[in-house]
């Protein structure tokens, strides 16, 4: 049986999430719908992408949209796993479900779109992602209707395809095979859609087949040590070997030579990663010496010996502890890589975080969170799993992904939590949301705020209940300024995190990944724009304390390295509140940085405007204390420090005024 092809109308490529659920040109077009009325809108608010997620939402479905079933059709011993980033072919085998496929429905196969898998296309036999289907059903014939880097349908022509009649779906079908994902995961699935009455409307099967995708061959060492200590303290060296792109699960079986940078920290000089232990490994040691101490690990990978240096190690006594967090990324449960579990280990085992928030999108993605409860309580029941108090402290969070005032994220410091969608119209505001988390141990913090996808509308006053940090730094880039290391792209003028403090609210600064590549608290690794982090001040790594900290500012930011910043003025720390100067007060500024890579400079940034820049001279420790002018209601002061390799941490302001 031979295939025709029939190009998807281009009013149809509006949203890919949108579409793979099942809506494609057939139905009805934007611009022929009802529209509502709309206020005036923020510059990057994106009306028309709201209004497709609701009449998707809202939109009938038939008993026969989203039936049957698929499976991967593999060789005996064969899993269908593939390593990251190499070559393969799959067949997949969807069977008709009791309600069959009217003549004009199709099967729309969806692969995983952003992580480096071929988009499936018919126009190229011998180009990779080639796709073709077939049936046996006599009196059937199958028309393709590509979405190019979207999906690519088939659509039944000719008779009904009854229930249990089958149809096979080769993708990498031509010699180019398709490129799997670069990311390794478990679960990378391959989507299958079915709208079965022919009204251009589908629905996706939730059990849609899926393969594993392995780490590549060695490449990296990964070296972390806590951040503080004390003497005397037992603290744990995290390491990993990894491939190119940051994946666990090399398989590395060998020696790790280990050196500690001074001399004088009681390691092993080398150590043994077994088979079994998946390159990763954790070496306990106690550490009696105050000082600041680094590690140099070394491994011979294939071309040669791989060093890592460890990010430093401040240990005295009393030394004021800081934890590592990040409080944002995705899982394949919405737009990124691997399982929630997958998520979690990484963070546990591999990046060595202290702290570690899933945030998946409420609606966004392949089965959104809203629409499918049984996924929201699979992310608590995950979190309450790898929940370790004093350990590994996991908090509840998603993202609430509002295309017209922006994106926050929802973190919660209990057991559950409920999930309100950005979609529905009683939560649409940030100000609906914040009113509906009242009586919830919660907090939310704005993401990528100055520009692309979409920025934060600030006109909307951060509620001090829920709201007292901000994302300054992500996978985005940076939303403080443009000449801050990798801005944020598309800003929007007038809405930087210098302009947010300008209006007057009093928000900490913190950093985190937006992860959608399995790796929190790594993020940089594959990232051309850096990462991000969360540096926590507390000593009490329970939710408990983890709320108190976030709630009083006792935090900082970096774009992924961790780096130690101490900032203080006079006796007020970062995020705290002073009072203005009284006559003839000469108010001090104090900052520390311990770096992990050779420094660049320190800027001091006073209400907008950097008002000192200290030029580095490649050194990894610095510290300073310098007159300010007379401090002035309303007045902001912040430190970032910039590293030659443009990695960077800021500081929470300083904020001037009464206390709240």
């Amino acid at each position: 049986m031979k295939t025709t092809r029939n190009p998807l109308d281009p009013r149809a490529v509006v949203l890919f999430l949108w579409l793979s659920l099942g809506a494609c040109g057939d139905a009805l077009p934007p611009e022929e719908r009802e529209k509502p009325e709309q206020p005036d809108l923020p510059p990057s608010a994106r009306p028309e992408l709201l209004e497709e997620l609701r009449f998707a939402h809202e939109a009938p479905r038939s008993a026969a949209d989203g039936g049957g079933s698929a499976h991967l059709v593999l060789p005996a011993g064969d899993d269908g796993s593939v390593v990251a980033g190499t070559l393969g072919r799959w067949t997949i085998e969807y069977e008709a479900g009791p309600e069959g496929i009217a003549p004009g429905g199709f099967i729309r196969l969806t692969v995983p779109r952003f992580w480096g898998w071929s988009p499936a296309q018919d126009r190229f036999p011998n180009g990779p992602g080639y796709t073709v289907a077939t049936t046996e059903a006599t009196g059937v014939s199958l028309e393709t209707r590509l979405a190019p880097g979207f999906w690519i349908d088939f659509l039944v022509r000719g008779r009904r395809l009854e229930a249990g009649e089958r149809v096979r779906i080769v993708y990498g079908a031509g010699s180019a095979r398709a490129i799997a994902d670069r990311f390794a995961e478990h679960d990378s699935r391959f989507w299958i859609s079915v709208d079965g009455d022919g009204d251009g409307i589908g629905a996706v099967l939730p059990d849609s087949p899926g393969v594993h995708v392995l780490a590549g061959p060695p490449a990296i060492v990964r070296a972390i040590l806590p951040s503080t200590a004390e003497p005397g303290d037992r603290v744990e060296l995290h390491l990993s070997v990894l491939d190119a792109m940051g994946n666990r699960g090399t398989g590395f079986v060998g020696e790790v030579l280990l050196r500690s940078d001074p001399p004088g920290l009681e390691l092993p000089d080398k150590i043994t990663i077994h088979e079994g232990d998946n390159g990763v490994l954790v070496v306990p040691f106690s550490i009696e010496k105050p000082g600041i101490w680094r590690v140099h690990a070394s491994a011979t990978l294939g071309a040669g010996p791989f060093d890592a240096r460890s990010n430093p190690l401040h240990v005295a006594k009393g030394v004021a502890p800081v934890l590592w967090a990040d409080l944002h990324g995705h899982s394949n449960l919405s737009d990124g890589t691997g399982t929630p579990d997958d998520y979690l280990s990484y963070a546990r085992d591999v990046a060595a975080l202290d702290v570690i928030c899933l945030t998946d999108h409420d609606h966004w993605g392949m089965l959104f969170l809203d629409e499918h409860p049984e996924l929201w309580r699979s992310i608590q029941d995950a979190m309450e799993r790898f929940h370790e108090p004093h350990s590994f402290v996991t908090l509840i969070g998603y993202e609430w992904t509002n295309w017209i005032y922006g994106h926050r994220h929802v973190l919660y410091f209990e057991e559950t939590g409920p999930l309100f969608s950005s979609i529905d119209p009683r939560y649409e505001t940030p100000t609906q949301l914040w009113n509906s988390l009242a009586g919830h141990r919660a907090l939310t913090f704005a993401h990528h705020s100055a520009g692309g996808p979409i920025a934060t509308d600030w006109s909307f006053s951060p509620d001090p209940r829920f709201e007292t940090v901000t994302e300054i730094v992500s996978v985005h880039g940076n939303s403080e300024s443009r000449d801050a290391p990798y801005p944020i792209p598309d800003p929007v003028p007038g809405n930087t995190v210098r302009d947010a403090l300008g209006r007057g609210y009093r928000l900490g600064f913190i950093g985190s990944g937006d992860s959608h590549d399995g790796h929190p608290g790594l993020a940089q690794i594959a990232s051309p724009s850096g990462g991000g982090l969360a540096a926590i001040l507390t000593d009490d790594l329970t939710r408990d304390g983890i709320y108190r900290a976030l709630r009083a500012r006792r935090v900082y930011a970096t774009n992924g390295p961790r780096i130690l910043l101490r900032m203080a003025v006079d006796d007020t720390r970062m995020g705290g509140i002073h009072a203005p100067s009284k006559p003839g007060e000469t108010p001090t500024l104090f900052v520390q940085c311990i770096a992990a890579a050779p420094l660049a400079g320190i800027d001091v940034v006073r209400n907008g405007k950097v008002i000192t820049g200290i030029q580095g001279g490649g050194e990894l420790e610095f510290a300073a204390t310098l007159e300010l002018d007379p401090l002035e209601e309303g007045d902001t002061v912040f430190v970032r420090a910039i590293q030659l390799n443009r990695g960077a941490a800021w500081s929470s302001p300083v904020f001037v005024g009464e206390e709240e």
